[in-house]
């Protein structure tokens, strides 16, 4: 053996490039497959989103500029699912939207894909496709909710996307229309009806402004309207013919 052969070097350990998943950071540019691969490497309590191929990771939360506000119109929305059999809500749930967007929208309200619904829940658990409803609480991400994600949710076909304004004191109600999303606009009463759930009302200013026994009242009327009545009826024939 020649005296002059090259010992082979030590093994490194510790990093091996085989396991190693980069940490998401805002900004970077990703596919939705390696958006998931990194997310799942990451602690639960991490959150981020894919807006337009673009990662977006979240700030953290404040009390009186998100936290109470979210509550409030979960609470809302949760109030109108319980009223309405058929209908199913989620509070930050993972969307697979489209191969560049992945969001992890504050609230959506979907109808159920038994149940005629535009989404269906994947094997592991996420929804995929376009909500027929989503709201966002946005203070520090208003020009992301009112941007790349508005045009990734209308793109998609999200047919209704609510954005409470927090700082601005507004709350911004879009429909999908021929591709586009128009503002909805409150009638002569000062109240707001979606169009895709029929029942769904809203006194906008009231739940500003905290009045959530009025929010609550209007919607109890909507819940008691002939059009909710149909809309439930409708649902109910929907599941008995899947039967």
């Amino acid at each position: 053996m020649s005296l002059l052969t090259t010992p082979k070097p030590p093994v490194r350990r510790g990093f091996q490039k085989e396991s190693y998943v980069p940490p998401l950071e805002n900004g970077d540019r990703l596919t939705r497959a390696e958006f998931e691969r990194r997310y799942h490497a990451i602690p639960t309590s991490f959150r981020a989103e894919l807006i337009e191929g673009v990662v977006a990771v979240a700030s953290p939360v404040r009390f009186d500029l998100h936290g109470e506000q979210h509550a409030e119109l979960l609470h809302w929305l949760m109030l109108y699912r319980d009223g309405t059999p058929g209908i199913r809500c989620a509070d930050n749930a993972t969307v697979r939207l489209d191969l560049d967007n992945e969001p992890q929208p504050d609230i959506c309200l979907l109808i159920d894909p038994a149940r005629g619904g535009n989404v269906k829940i994947d094997a592991d658990g996420y929804i995929e496709g376009a909500p027929e409803l989503v709201a966002e609480v946005a203070a520090s991400l208003v020009s992301l909710d009112l941007g790349p994600k508005l045009n990734a949710y209308r793109r998609n076909g999200v047919r209704e996307y609510i954005v409470w304004r927090v700082q601005d004191n507004e709350i911004d109600w879009f429909i999908h229309r021929e591709g586009r999303f128009d503002r909805l606009q409150p009638g002569t009463d000062g109240i707001t009806r979606s169009e895709t759930y029929p029942g769904l009302w809203l006194d906008a200013p009231a739940l500003i402004e905290g009045d959530l026994p009025r929010v609550h009242a209007v919607l109890r009327q909507g819940l008691a309207s002939a059009e909710h009545e149909a809309f439930v009826s409708k649902l109910a024939t929907i599941d008995e013919n899947d039967k």
